[in-house]
């Protein structure tokens, strides 16, 4: 009887030794595959939802495309679409996807939420709200770039993620900003988004002075807005005005001696925004002594981005060197 309980007993210590290797195994094995996904790169070929449900996002990336699914198509990165827009180039958006990927995975804070927990609680909305940043040099000055989308969506992917990563290649430090559709709840946006940078410049390690705000579309006229009345007119600090405002097809019209030195470039083939009406408001500006520049690219349409392959392609150095004008 002791002999059958004894061999009873190391059967039973072997089976239970055997399951707990097996699920040991196992659940390494998952800890490889899950840090193998990590560390692979995005192609062409990743599916969008999976860059989004990356885990070293967090629970942000749903952030890096539109919240609002209507408003983009295609399964792939490469495949990407976005209502209003032309030209986007899917090198980039991949360029982007693993930029911040490699930056989140090295430990370095790529998003910023704008609002608290309880603000979000008593307006959901700013759940999809945020910054992602785009470092640049500790110390230098900053811009934040404004994505359009008819004030319906942000698209980012295209209308603002490029431009900040492209500052951030030059040395300048460059948020992205995710805001509410409505063109009053996202001016508060971003009203909140230059309050944050400035009461958090020492952590970031951004100058303030001088800064800039960029924009295409709908975020063109955002950033047109915050330059001209101001941050606390919509809810932010009352803080100084940009050093430069630069804009990307948007007919705004109404413009005033209060307007910051401005940049703007447009296609003659646009059928949203018309580049006369731009021509006309940049040159009432220049009128009253404001600084200003204009472009206008032949045979290009709405919403072409950083306009690479066109004939818009370098227009971002020519903003570039026009925000520097003004720090001196």
């Amino acid at each position: 009887m002791k002999a059958w309980l004894l061999a009873g007993t190391v059967l039973l210590a072997t089976l239970f030794s055997a399951c707990g290797g097996t699920q040991a195994e196992t659940s390494g094995d998952k800890r490889e595959e899950q840090q193998g996904m990590e560390q692979q790169a995005f192609t062409v070929d990743t599916p969008i939802e999976q860059v989004m449900e990356d885990p070293a996002f967090g629970n942000y990336g749903r952030l890096l495309f539109p919240v609002n699914q209507g408003h983009y198509s295609g399964d792939t990165l490469g495949e990407l679409q976005l209502t209003y827009y032309s030209h986007i180039d899917p090198e980039k958006t991949v360029e982007i996807a693993n930029y911040l990927k490699d930056r989140a995975l090295a430990g370095q804070t790529v998003f910023y939420d704008i609002y608290t927990p309880e603000e979000k609680a008593q307006d959901p909305a700013k759940e999809n709200t945020g910054l992602f940043f785009f470092k640049g040099e500790p110390g230098a000055k900053f811009a934040i770039c404004n994505a359009g989308g008819a004030f319906a969506y942000v698209g980012a992917m295209h209308d603002s993620f490029p431009h900040a990563l492209e500052l951030s290649k030059r040395g300048y430090n460059a948020f992205a900003l995710i805001y509410r559709p409505g063109a009053q709840t996202a001016c508060e946006d971003l009203a909140r988004a230059i309050s944050f940078v400035f009461a958090h410049a020492d952590e970031l390690e951004v100058d303030t002075d001088c800064y800039s705000l960029w924009g295409g579309s709908a975020g063109a006229r955002m950033a047109a807005w915050l330059g001209t009345f101001g941050t606390a007119l919509f809810g932010g600090d009352d803080l100084p005005q940009p050093g430069a405002v630069v804009m990307q097809y948007t007919g705004l019209r109404e413009c005033s001696k209060n307007d910051p030195p401005t940049y703007a470039c447009v296609g003659d083939q646009d059928g949203i925004a018309n580049w006369r009406t731009m021509q006309a408001r940049l040159n009432a500006m220049a009128a009253q002594g404001i600084d200003t520049e204009f472009h206008c690219y032949p045979g290009l349409g709405h919403g072409f981005g950083l306009g690479t392959g066109t004939a818009a392609e370098g227009w971002l150095d020519d903003a570039v060197a026009f925000w520097e004008r003004q720090m001196q």
